[in-house]
């Protein structure tokens, strides 16, 4: 018998059916004698069962056109036709960068918002938004009706627990959502709309820098939005709204994770 502790890591991979054969009996047995351990493996195995069900109709779908492996690569071959053009302007580039190095670094300090920060949380939000808001298709994974196994997923993926906020006394019904990637990990976004068709929505995820920050606005183009974190989660919310329309929203979001 193995001496390695048995992690997390391990009772997701025994449910994933991932281990080697000696590691899986290894859990196996340790589930035995950690009747408590076993019945929370059991729970990640239902919830592993009802998302196979609930995506099973996605995964039989056929793939886009525009992921066609032959159009791909007919791409890749066009896009090569203007390399040297492509070259020769990488290296008039690089001659104005060193002519300008100095202040064009600083001003680069200045621009460039702290990696993983509220400002990137508020851009990944605006760019989640502008991707899956107007898609008249599927702007959710999984939709209103399965709001709890979406959230127990998002929770299990972010490693915090989370809530989806009820906006409905704000005039916007809750659709869905579905767990989106980032540079910092994964992140859920939740999805709303109105009986106009105005669509919302809020992205949460974990928090490496800026743990716990006030409110702030945020826009870019037509879509405005208000980020915030407290306790390490991050919060955005993100819509067509002027901000005067979306803070008292952004409040209501807030003021509900606080549980208040």
């Amino acid at each position: 018998m193995s001496s390695r502790p048995i992690s997390e890591d391990d009772l997701h991979a025994f449910v994933d059916q991932a281990l080697d054969p000696a590691r899986r009996t290894e859990v196996a047995e340790y589930l035995k004698s950690h009747p408590d351990v076993a019945g929370r493996v059991e729970d990640y195995r239902r919830q592993r069962e009802s998302l196979r069900a609930a995506l099973a109709p996605i995964a039989e779908e056929p793939v886009p056109s525009r992921l066609d492996l032959r159009r791909l690569i007919e791409a890749r071959r066009a896009s090569r036709v203007g390399w040297r053009a492509a070259a020769v302007a990488a290296a008039a580039a690089i001659v104005l960068l060193c002519g300008g190095a100095a202040g064009g670094w600083m001003l680069h300090d200045l621009s460039q918002p702290p990696a993983g920060g509220i400002a990137a949380l508020a851009s990944q939000a605006t760019e989640s938004f502008e991707v899956y808001a107007s898609d008249h298709v599927r702007p959710v994974e999984l939709r209103a009706e399965d709001r709890t196994l979406l959230v127990d997923w998002a929770s299990q993926r972010l490693g915090r627990a989370v809530t989806a906020p009820d906006l409905s006394r704000s005039g916007y019904r809750f659709m869905g959502g579905r767990l989106v990637a980032t540079p910092q990990g994964p992140a859920v976004l939740f999805m709303y709309d109105d009986d106009r068709g105005t669509r919302l929505a809020v992205l949460s995820r974990r928090m490496a820098v800026d743990q716990d920050a006030p409110m702030r606005p945020h826009s870019r183009g037509s879509t405005a939005g208000f980020a915030w974190a407290e306790n390490g989660i991050g919060y955005s919310l993100v819509g067509p709204l002027p901000a005067e329309a979306l803070h008292p929203i952004a409040n209501e979001v807030r003021r509900q994770e606080r549980g208040i």
